[in-house]
């Protein structure tokens, strides 16, 4: 699915100038849409890439565009950046296609963990639509399209995972989960934000729309959870000793050994 991860060089820095972010704990400053943002370089590339934490912008290492930028940059736009033309036409398409991407990686994941033509067909369609005109894409139904893929990914769920308790949207910020057998458990849109997950395991856990900011994940087992993103992995802490799925990668923010709990 390499497709489906973002490609900076091949991007025109969309997420450093289209979208907006505040001054907080994930940002040393405020930026408004459309507005680049003041570590963009001239050839797109950020000038603290390796230094985003330290300067207090955590909030740019977590995030990612499933490969929408690239997509938007090379195809939609066929390689044309916003410097020359079509800037607030490009700031709208990106963020369309960036959660149609986002589908797609559900999508192949999906197809990965129980293929089936449904989702052959579903990532199909999907994909059409992150190749159309940018008029076209601004005109998509982005809920709807997000529906019907829903009702995919739930089925896919639902068949893989044994009869297990729901935590589906629960409030467990700060939650003692450590050393918790959750295997095949629901977490869809839970807030599990400064929970204790440490050796615990998720094994084929539901983690689509999780929250997992600043989770401490060290020890746990999340090598064969459902649906379990990068941006979700890099938002939250761990170790040597915690257990990814083989297509996601391991922060590098988990090198140093999370704090102990009082």
């Amino acid at each position: 699915m390499d497709e489906l991860k973002g490609d900076c060089a091949n991007c025109f820095g969309l997420c450093c100038v289209a979208l907006p972010f505040a001054r907080s704990a994930d940002f040393a400053a405020t930026k408004d849409a459309g507005t680049p943002c003041k570590n963009l370089l001239a050839d797109h590339r950020c000038g603290i890439h390796d230094q985003l934490r330290p300067k207090g912008y955590a909030g740019c290492t977590v995030y990612d565009c499933f490969g929408a930028g690239q997509r938007v940059s090379q195809t939609v736009f066929a390689g044309v950046d916003w410097r020359t033309a079509g800037r607030q036409q490009m700031f709208a398409v990106f963020p369309v296609v960036r959660q149609l991407h986002e589908l797609l990686w559900y999508l192949a994941e999906a197809d990965r963990l129980d293929p089936h033509d449904d989702l052959a067909h579903a990532f199909a369609e999907v994909e059409r639509n992150t190749v159309a005109s940018p008029d076209d894409i601004l005109a998509l139904d982005v809920a709807e399209i997000r529906a019907k893929v829903n009702v995919l990914l739930l089925r896919t769920s639902e068949r893989l995972r044994t009869s297990a308790k729901s935590y589906r949207g629960a409030d467990l910020i700060g939650a003692r989960l450590r050393n918790k057998n959750l295997s095949n458990a629901d977490f869809r849109g839970a807030y599990l934000i400064g929970a204790d997950l440490t050796n615990s395991d998720l094994s084929r856990a539901d983690m689509i729309g999780a929250d997992l900011r600043g989770a401490d994940l060290s020890g746990a087992d999340l090598s064969t959870c459902l649906f379990l993103t990068q941006p979700q992995v890099n938002a939250a802490r761990g170790n040597a000793k915690t257990k990814l799925p083989a297509s996601l990668s391991r922060p590098a923010h988990w090198t140093a050994q999370p704090a102990k709990r009082r």
